[in-house]
């Protein structure tokens, strides 16, 4: 089991539930603007959020950021000690520092002595897109000069009384992250924090996260994760809850199960699960719904859930905990099958 650390009161590995995180795509110091993304990003579920500090403007915005944030903000810092140390005595909850370009021992004991006097967490977060030279010589674009870069770092933030350090090595590469994270996770037990960086667009970004963090996590590796999508951050939050719904590491959910439809069909399920995965997806209650299009699998499935219904041509089939219930004309299976949603999720009050 990796070690536990506290960032601004969520705890990240020693057992504790994987933390959802993402990154606001605001200017940071434009405070107003930075605030109201992290908003929507809480209310989707994000635990842990992080802004870009390009420069003292934004260093100097994460107090009056931090100060009204539901969710503890880290501070994202490359090629500037100075800045960490600003965004720190600023109040951030922890700093994420890039071993490419964060300088060389000196400024990182600079960092770390920041560190230890205001008692907050770091991430050491290596890309293969800033590796360092030394590494990059010697191994090669690979997932040992990955590993290499992250621990030699973190070798330093200990020599100078560091503890609390959260490690993440990704690249956009699903085979490279998953060969670097279980390289990793062999020689260390600090927190890992787990994505696949820079994975596309909404539905390629999507697939390479569920695939890449996905494997990780059913290996037992991953303390936090974060889903890197070019899209609306919100949607990240959405993804990283799918994978961990669909990884087993969330237990209070609504289950939906529904067929991929086929040419035995003779009843439209598609806009009903559709509709029923978007009424419950933020519900966080343990129960099971299955929608069904037809006679081949649909009872058996509908059989297994608290709730569900197996369409026919003219005739849907509903079951309510195993049982069937009565059927219902096809043409009203829609209006009655969502009443009979909002019933059960009253029922689990």
């Amino acid at each position: 089991m990796s070690r536990s650390v506290n960032i601004g009161g969520v705890l990240v590995g020693g057992g504790a539930p994987v933390a959802v995180q993402s990154m606001t795509t605001t200017p940071t110091c434009d405070v107003s603007a930075t605030l109201a993304q992290i908003g929507r990003l809480f209310e989707a579920g994000c635990e842990i959020v992080r802004v870009a500090v390009r420069d003292e403007k934004d260093a100097r915005a994460i107090r009056a950021i931090r100060d009204a944030s539901p969710i503890p903000v880290v501070a994202d810092i490359h090629f500037s000690a100075k800045l960490a140390v600003l965004a720190i005595e600023s109040g951030a909850d922890k700093v994420r520092v890039n071993p490419g370009n964060i300088g060389g021992e000196a400024d990182i004991r600079t960092v770390a002595d920041c560190i230890r006097a205001h008692h907050i967490p770091v991430r050491v977060g290596a890309n293969t897109g800033s590796i360092e030279k030394s590494f990059l010589e010697k191994y090669g674009r690979s997932a040992p000069a990955l590993v290499e870069s992250a621990l030699y770092n973190v070798s330093v933030l200990e020599k100078y009384g560091v503890e609390d350090v959260v490690i993440s090595v990704k690249a956009s590469s699903v085979p490279l992250t998953v060969e670097a994270y279980r390289l990793l996770a062999g020689r260390t037990d600090h927190p890992l924090h787990v994505g696949v960086t820079e994975a596309g667009t909404h539905e390629s970004g999507v697939v390479k996260s569920a695939v890449g963090i996905g494997a990780l996590l059913l290996d037992g590796i991953g303390d936090t994760i974060r889903v890197s999508l070019t899209d609306d951050p919100v949607q990240e939050i959405y993804a990283a809850e799918r994978i961990l719904r669909a990884c087993g590491l969330r237990r209070e959910f609504v289950e939906v199960v529904s067929c991929p439809t086929c040419g035995r069909c003779e009843w439209d399920c598609m806009p009903l699960a559709q509709e029923v995965e978007k009424l419950t997806f933020g519900v966080h209650k343990k129960c099971k719904i299955a929608v069904m299009g037809c006679v081949v699998n649909g009872p058996g499935e509908a059989k297994d859930c608290d709730l569900g219904i197996a369409g026919g041509k003219d005739t849907c089939v509903l079951f309510r905990y195993g049982e069937r219930v009565r059927n219902i004309p096809a043409k009203d299976a829609r209006e009655e099958f969502l009443k009979e949603v909002s019933a059960l999720l009253r029922d689990k009050e």
